[in-house]
């Protein structure tokens, strides 16, 4: 019998006797046993904060997001093996490329989220914030990985997506992980893991699996640690409330199951498109992982004049839902994780039914296709009608984590919003609408109680990755019911991992800490010009002091000529009353043409080219017989990878364009962007 692992302290290693016995959900035959008893958590989670986070933390953003791609691309090769496995689940080859795919998939979006963040370790948030008159004194904030474990208690209906979409995104933080996925699918988790613990690209320590109950893992979590919790929203809030986790201020992400809605708009009719994108979205929503999502749309909301016509459209689709095993030609349904599942989902509906009808389905007569049905973990898709949503509630209390969704009415749209905020808080909720207008009401009208609204009409439906895809570089989370958190989101989601602390001092140190040029900080004259040094020889701060140009009206008239701009400010001294310019002004992108003419090296050099401006400003008019000259700075630099061996090795240079006049006031300010050839051509 195949016993299922943990990797705990650098190794692979049994729990003791057997916490939990593990069946295929389709056969219902016994495939293994798992245990996590008797395992250290207090040193499992020293051996993760001293061995993995300490050589995580030491890497840079760069470094941390190539990790992530080669890991995805690994992976990926390797990905029919995890969709032999994801079939014991109950799942088709469509809710395992969800899993497997989608999980993949977010290794290789966070790995892409490197070039939104600097080539260090830590990250500089926002800009200087100026504390003192003479600008001696500023204040900035960076924000360091934190020097703790993020420890991942997962659900059952996602092994593998539950697992990545998580640490990708505190690895791309310098966090390492300790996973628990769920005991009842956590067979399929520890068969990736044993790849991505042989392939060694993370470093040791880096991610940790517990696979069994894993009772006590986190007893021992401290101030620096960050807790993920994706289950029932009464486990996650009994973990939540411990008096430990209050005590030290851990950190504790909740994203539990809710009661999500779809709502068809007003403006609908049946025979149009968005109607049938609209059967077509709840019904998916019912079948696909048979309802096994957090994100599954639980409630069906239609205008009160279409509810017959929703309930027949849907339930005819549902009667082409072929149930059984996804390995037979045709299946479109699987089963559900476990027996237990199916029990606690018939639960569910018997208490559902008490307050309204079912008008699809029946819990104990229903085909399966290939397998036997009551050896498997087979449940059939109930549909049911709620006439009276106000006043029969139950359908806002109880989720039955099954192919189940209810049907209910409403009067307009002001009424719509309402009953989806019955659910007291959801993951997600969306609109079918072809009329913008409707849409900006409902998505204003409803935010309030949604972590994310899809809005779907015939324009998008096609690309469109659902109601129930939460996507990497967006939030997932909703408030109250949902658990109050918020994961992966992008750049937002890594931030959730760092400590963000304030620092204050002289420019030239806050410069020399964040690697950014800091407005005030000492400016050495670069010696030679900054266009003749390669990538590693410019030093965060070095400055070219340009030669001086007088503005002429000559250049004015050159410039509109070439350009074409002739606004009057520039070209019409006569219609410049009751404006606030005191004459003709040179225009600011003749001011930027000819800062560029003064600061540019011309001969060939390390620099390849200028491919755009950041952050441009003109900030005082220049009138004909100004002097201008430029402070040409190294702002910050930023490694890349080369991308092929025949590849330059390069990096990309940002250098602040600072333009004054004989005042030596500034009259615009820019950010160029340059690549930089490396005098190390070997990486």
């Amino acid at each position: 019998m195949q016993r299922y692992q943990n990797y705990v302290q650098g190794k692979w290693m049994d729990g003791e006797g057997t916490e939990i016995e593990l069946f295929n959900a389709i056969t219902g035959a016994k495939i293994g046993e798992a245990s996590s008893a008797g395992l250290d958590y207090e040193s499992i989670l020293n051996y993760g904060r001293t061995v993995g986070g300490k050589v995580l933390r030491k890497m840079t953003f760069q470094e941390r997001g190539r990790m992530l791609k080669a890991l995805a691309l690994f992976l990926l090769e390797r990905k029919n093996k995890y969709y032999e496995v994801s079939a014991w689940t109950g799942a088709t080859k469509v809710d395992s490329w969800i899993d497997i795919e989608g999980g993949i998939g977010n290794l290789f979006a966070n790995a892409s989220l490197r070039r939104q963040f600097p080539d260090l370790p830590y990250y500089v948030d926002g800009v200087a914030a100026p504390l003192s008159k003479g600008g001696t004194f500023i204040g900035h904030h960076i924000m360091v990985p934190k020097e703790g474990v993020a420890v991942h208690i997962n659900a059952f209906n996602f092994p593998i997506w539950g697992m990545l979409e998580k640490i990708a995104v505190n690895l791309m933080a310098g966090v390492p992980a300790i996973v628990k996925p769920s005991e009842y699918t956590g067979y399929l988790t520890e068969v990736m893991v044993r790849d991505i613990i042989d392939s060694k690209i993370l470093p040791e320590g880096a991610l940790q699996l517990v696979n069994g109950l894993g009772r006590g893992i986190i007893d021992h979590v401290n101030c620096n640690d960050v807790v993920t919790f994706t289950g029932s929203a009464a486990t996650g809030k009994k973990l939540k409330a411990l008096p430990h986790i209050v005590e030290e201020s851990v950190a504790f992400n909740l994203e539990a199951d809710s009661l999500n809605a779809c709502v068809l708009g007003p403006d609908v009719t049946p025979g149009s498109p968005e109607f049938d994108i609209f059967i077509k979205e709840v019904t998916r929503e019912i079948t696909v992982k048979a309802g096994q999502k957090c994100t599954a749309v639980r409630r069906i909301v239609v205008p009160e004049n279409l509810v017959e016509e929703v309930q027949n459209a849907v339930s005819k689709r549902l009667a082409s839902t072929t149930i059984g095993d996804p390995a037979v030609e045709g299946v479109r349904m699987g089963a559900l994780a476990t027996r237990t599942q199916v029990q606690r989902v018939r639960e569910s509906v018997e208490q559902l039914a008490k307050s309204q009808q079912i008008v699809y389905g029946d819990l104990d007569t229903f085909e399966v296709v290939g397998a036997d049905k009551n050896a498997g973990a087979f449940f059939s898709p109930i549909l049911f009608v709620n006439d009276d949503p106000f006043t029969k509630t139950d359908v806002h209390n109880i989720e039955a984590f099954g192919p189940v969704s209810s049907i209910l009415p409403y009067k307009n749209l002001d009424e719509a919003i309402e009953i989806t905020k019955l659910g007291k808080g959801s993951l997600v909720s969306s609109i079918v609408t072809a009329d913008d207008k409707v849409a900006t009401e409902y998505v204003v009208g409803a935010a309030s109680m949604h972590g994310r609204i899809l809005v779907l009409n015939e324009a998008c439906a096609k690309e469109s990755t659902g109601h129930g895809s939460p996507m990497p570089l967006l939030t997932h989370g909703g408030p109250g019911r949902a658990g109050g958190g918020e994961e992966m989101g992008g750049k937002r989601g890594v931030l959730h991992y760092l400590q963000r602390t304030a620092i204050q001092g002289h420019p030239t140190t806050i410069t020399e800490i964040t690697k950014q040029f800091q407005v005030g900080a000492a400016q050495p004259e670069a010696n030679p010009h900054v266009f003749r040094k390669h990538f590693e020889e410019l030093v965060i701060g070095e400055t070219v002091f340009t030669h001086k140009h007088t503005v002429t009206e000559a250049d004015i008239v050159n410039f509109a000529n070439v350009s074409g701009d002739n606004f009057y400010a520039h070209m019409d001294a006569t219609s410049l009353e009751g404006t606030i310019f005191e004459g003709r002004v040179a225009h600011g992108y003749f001011i930027l043409s000819k800062a560029a003419g003064l600061f540019v090296d011309p001969k060939k050099g390390p620099v390849l080219l200028n491919y755009g401006i950041d952050e441009a400003r003109f900030t005082k008019p220049v009138y004909p017989g100004a002097t201008i000259g430029v402070r040409f700075t190294v702002k910050e630099k930023v490694d890349q990878e080369k991308r092929s061996e025949e590849d330059i090795a390069k990096g990309i240079v940002k250098f602040l364009v600072d333009v004054y006049d004989e005042t030596g006031e500034t009259v615009a300010m820019a950010t160029i962007l340059t690549m930089v050839k490396k005098l190390d051509q070997s990486k």
